[in-house]
């Protein structure tokens, strides 16, 4: 037999090696190996047996690492589409469904010494009173790790070794699985009732998940009607089949919300099964022990940020990708892929049935529910009949004091916190900017400060008197004077507002109340997450500041304030997306109040109050916006009414990357003649023209099916002849445009 190898090296291309008798039994699709490769040793991957080969001397196999095969035949094949579709080599597709610490050689099991009880001892040996002590406390666990009962009895390892001589007790090691969440107390919960709208949409997903249909689902809900006791009850279904579900959550600051919820469902009675958690923050060790409890049907619930979606669940029934318009989704390098669309396709692949949760859903998904390509399931009330929250948006043009320009919060504002503290209510204040203020600036030359590395000017946090980027993590200390050394002013000030300074201003205006702010300056361990959401939830803080990281998912019934200090960050980006993100954002923000039994009040700060996003979230219309929005994509071609991809060029030198641009344009116009109906526009510099050091252009590729489109890509791609110093990247379906 012969196995068709793909190595870890970036070569574009499988290999043949012979497969040694005594290793037949153990190879297969998907089985990780090691080869000869000229005068070194490789690791690579098993993507095809067959009986003979073309080529003549084929060099054998080595070894075989891990068995059963780490990568399934149906991940497999999920993996040969990853790299077709996102023009990326086939080696970086395998290494995307296989994390890092599995794809090594040794095993990562750690294993810790045990001292167990030695079954059938004859007759009892006298033993000093202090073996007698240790003896007992082994006796009543059956077994305990050497190193815990050395801490429980004070005992030495020595005194140990002589109850194992004396034939009591036996010394081994021991698998220590490291669970992440081993020490969270997690209290049993129950089915909740459901209302009419969310039965008539479980029932839908228990029908296809009952047809092995494959078939995705929009589950479109507003914040708060109950779309994760829907998910839990679908899963609960695919248990009770025996089969297993992935649940997809945006950033891993949710992960542990989410854990809880599942792990408190499952971990008990006929449907009990181990919850596996997959994100980056995991150690290496952690990561490996829930990678290998999936893959040996131990866990049959896997949750976790994008790189989940490829976890070896088999057989595979339900996936569930929840807030599912998030952009965090996307992988933004090779190979890069959107992890909602890679749970559509393995659905289709494994009849697993796919469930896309949102209160804002995607323009893409929405569109692809009109047209019949997704079920729509709509849940437009919140759970036990509970109000919407009333959105007013404050007009701060009119807000502009005479001697001290325009405040951080509107008069509506601070009255309202104030009344929620007077009434021991809690408020979340949100602005999507972290620092103190955004800009340097001296308003004697104009000079800005800006980074050496990036078009982009540096943020200062005062807490560390610094300047930074936060692009490519540029620091310097803030300066006294301006850095023009032809000003040299003293009279330098800082311009814009970052949530440090929403910190400072609020200690200042309401210095009785417990402030926190959560941002990636204030979360520095990975249970800080945890600890502050766990003191807000106890009510030990009354408000809450924070950034993207607190708009979403989060429940806290003792909310009735949600302030957006600064509505319009993001509504003017040179992006076409800028409107869809600033209508989700202010709707998921708004979506955190009045989750309780107390009617929720949401502020809205804006300079530009009457834009159609703003009002649109105000009134809890998406029905609306995605109208209006889909009026503006259509007359210029934007997706979702064609499918894009985003061809970037880079180098230090600028002059050679928009020449190379300029060639790149003229070869693609050549080769991708009779592709269909295409649009291209470009090259120009891209939004943010320079970015850690290099100068990038981009050209933007528009066409109604993009399957066979990039796979022509792919293969012009791989002839161009590109300048040393130029890079090039194929970006399909693109959602950050800067």
């Amino acid at each position: 037999m012969v196995a068709r190898v793909t190595l870890e090296i970036a070569l574009r291309k499988e290999f043949d090696y012979l497969i040694p008798p005594e290793l037949a039994a153990c190879a297969a699709v998907g089985t990780r190996v090691k080869v000869p490769f000229g005068h070194r040793q490789v690791m690579g991957c098993i993507t095809g047996l067959i009986e003979n080969s073309a080529h003549s001397q084929l060099k054998p196999i080595l070894k075989i690492i891990g068995t059963p095969s780490l990568v399934t035949a149906k991940v497999m094949a999920l993996a040969k589409w990853l790299g077709e579709y996102y023009c990326c080599a086939p080696e970086q597709a395998l290494k995307s469904v296989l994390p890092q610490v599995v794809r090594r050689e040794q095993t990562g099991w750690r294993e810790r010494l045990h001292v167990r009880i030695v079954s059938g001892t004859p007759e009892m040996p006298r033993l000093t009173r202090r073996q007698e002590e240790i003896f007992l406390v082994v006796q009543q666990r059956q077994q305990i790790a050497l190193r815990e009962l050395l801490q429980l009895t004070g005992a030495t390892a020595a005194t140990v070794r002589k109850l194992e001589d004396c034939g009591l007790v036996e010394i081994a090691p021991v698998v220590d699985e490291r669970d992440p969440y081993a020490r969270e107390q997690i209290l049993p919960s129950q089915e909740l009732p459901l209302n009419t709208d969310q039965a008539r949409a479980l029932a839908a997903v228990i029908a296809a998940m009952d047809t092995a249909s494959g078939k995705a689902f929009l589950l479109h809900g507003v914040t708060g009607s109950g779309k994760t006791e829907v998910y839990l009850q679908a899963i609960a279904h695919a248990l009770a089949q025996r089969q297993g579900a992935i649940v997809l959550v945006p950033e891993i600051s949710l992960t542990p919300q989410t854990v809880e919820r599942f792990k408190a469902r499952f971990s008990h009675g006929p449907l009990q099964t181990l919850v596996a958690v997959l994100h980056s923050h995991l150690s290496d060790g952690e990561r490996h022990d829930e990678w290998h409890k999936i893959r040996q049907g131990r866990a049959r619930i896997v949750i976790g940020a994008r790189s989940a979606i490829f976890a070896p669940v088999e057989p595979l029934g339900l996936i569930i990708v929840d807030e599912e318009h998030e952009h965090s989704y996307k992988q933004e390098e090779s190979p890069r892929y959107h992890a909602r669309d890679v749970a559509v396709m393995r659905g289709q692949m494994e009849k697993a049935v796919v469930v896309l949760g949102s209160a804002t859903p995607s323009l893409e998904s929405y569109y692809n529910a009109q047209r019949g390509k997704y079920g729509l399931l709509e849940l437009p009330v919140r759970a036990d009949d509970k109000k919407m929250p009333v959105v007013r948006v404050v007009d701060m043009r009119g807000e502009n004091r005479k001697d001290k320009g325009i405040p951080i919060f509107s008069q509506r504002l601070k009255e309202a916190i104030q009344n929620r503290l007077e009434r021991r209510e809690q408020v979340i204040l949100f602005l999507n900017r972290r620092g103190y203020a955004t800009s340097l600036q001296c308003p004697k030359c104009g000079h800005v400060a800006g980074c050496p590395n990036c078009s982009l000017s540096l943020t200062y946090h005062r807490r560390e008197e610094r300047l930074r980027c936060h692009l490519c993590g540029h620091a310097e200390p803030a300066p006294r004077v301006c850095p023009n050394t032809a000003c040299a002013s003293p009279t330098i000030r800082f311009a814009g507002v970052g949530t440090e300074k929403v910190e400072e201003t609020l200690r200042k205006l309401f210095p009785k109340a417990a402030v926190t702010r959560m941002d990636s300056d204030t979360l520095k361990r990975k249970e800080d997450y945890r600890r502050i959401l766990g003191d807000f939830r106890r009510g030990k803080i009354d408000i809450l500041i924070g950034t993207q990281m607190i708009a979403k998912g989060l429940h806290f019934p003792n909310v009735t304030l949600v302030g957006i200090v600064h509505a319009d960050l993001a509504l003017h980006l040179p992006d076409f997306r800028a409107g869809e993100r600033t209508f989700q954002l202010l709707t998921q923000v708004a979506g955190r109040a009045g989750r309780g039994d107390v009617e929720g009040e949401v502020v809205v700060q804006s300079f530009t109050p009457f834009h159609p996003a703003i009002q649109f979230a105000r009134r809890h219309d998406y029905a609306g916006f995605y109208e209006a929005e889909m009026e503006f994509r259509n007359q210029l071609k934007y997706p979702p009414v064609t499918r894009a991809a985003l061809i970037t060029l880079k180098g230090r030198n600028e002059e050679l990357v928009a020449f190379t641009a300029e060639h790149v344009k003229k070869e693609m116009e050549a080769g991708l003649i009779g592709a269909g109906e295409l649009i291209l526009a470009g090259p120009a510099p891209a939004p943010l023209p320079r970015a850690e050091t290099f100068y990038r252009y981009q050209l933007m590729l528009r066409a109604r099916q993009m399957s066979r489109l990039s796979t022509r890509m792919a293969e012009l791609a791989a002839k161009w002849k590109l300048p040393d110093d130029v890079t090039l990247t194929v970006d399909i379906d693109p959602v950050n445009l800067l």
